[in-house]
């Protein structure tokens, strides 16, 4: 069985994070119900590419559920119900801190960065200013965008009139070779481009996993230019 561990790429809160911000919800305020269907809808794409996800993902949607459960329980109106406790305070305090320690962490990578490239003239002294980390490194893309187009492309698949069902084997391996050919041609491709063609369940997971081993082994570049909007494949020689 093929296997990617996933030690390099976000864990539980990230996932959190990310769904709030793409729902355009309010993190004080967490549609808790919303965001629950879709963390164990996540979850489960996760298991069934066979990706080796922590167990954390699995604690943490034990925790949703059971704060679903809780909001769904009714509560008697009381004199002291203003100071009574969201269920959800707990799991937003851990959200805003991680999300705090996350941009610190960006911040300081990203000024690591930036100072590699400077040369200093001793004795003078520079101040250095603070540019946005979105100036830095444009179009970030993490697992879970990645996983959300690859959403898309299985919901299109399913759209599509089946004519005759084949059993299909295909190897991780042989859609690596299909990426690589692929991208010979040209200089970068959008990922909806290069599953286009792609006619078949086991194909398309194939080919997200090959994305992944690729990523893994700097073969490949993705970048996505606006938040939750098109995802885009470079080869590393291409210079964008």
């Amino acid at each position: 069985m093929y296997k990617i561990k996933l030690q390099n790429f976000e864990g539980p809160l990230d996932l959190l994070l990310f769904l709030i911000r793409k729902n355009e919800v309010d993190i004080y305020d967490i549609p808790i119900a919303l965001i629950t269907r879709q963390y164990l809808e996540t979850v489960e794409l996760l298991q069934q590419l066979d990706l080796d996800i922590a167990g954390e993902f699995i604690v943490m949607a034990a925790t949703l559920m059971r704060i679903k459960s809780q909001m769904l329980i009714p509560r008697p109106v009381t004199e002291e119900e203003e100071d009574a406790v969201d269920p959800r305070q707990e799991l937003v305090n851990r959200l805003l801190e991680y999300r705090k320690y996350k941009e610190i962490a960006f911040t300081l990578g990203e000024k690591e960065s930036y100072f590699r490239t400077l040369q200093p003239k001793f004795p003078q002294s520079f101040d250095f200013p603070d540019l946005p980390a979105e100036e830095m490194v444009p179009g970030n893309v993490t697992l879970f965008d990645l996983l959300f187009a690859f959403n898309q492309a299985l919901r299109r698949l399913k759209t599509r009139p089946v004519q005759h069902i084949l059993v299909e084997e295909v190897s991780v391996e042989e859609q690596i070779d299909y990426v690589r050919t692929f991208l010979r041609t040209r200089e970068k491709s959008t990922f909806g481009e290069l599953v286009q063609s792609l006619t078949t369940r086991m194909r398309l997971i194939a080919t997200f996993l090959a994305i992944l081993e690729m990523i893994k082994q700097q073969e490949i570049i993705v970048k996505q230019p606006k938040p939750f909007g098109e995802i885009w494949i470079f080869r590393p020689d291409v210079q964008n």
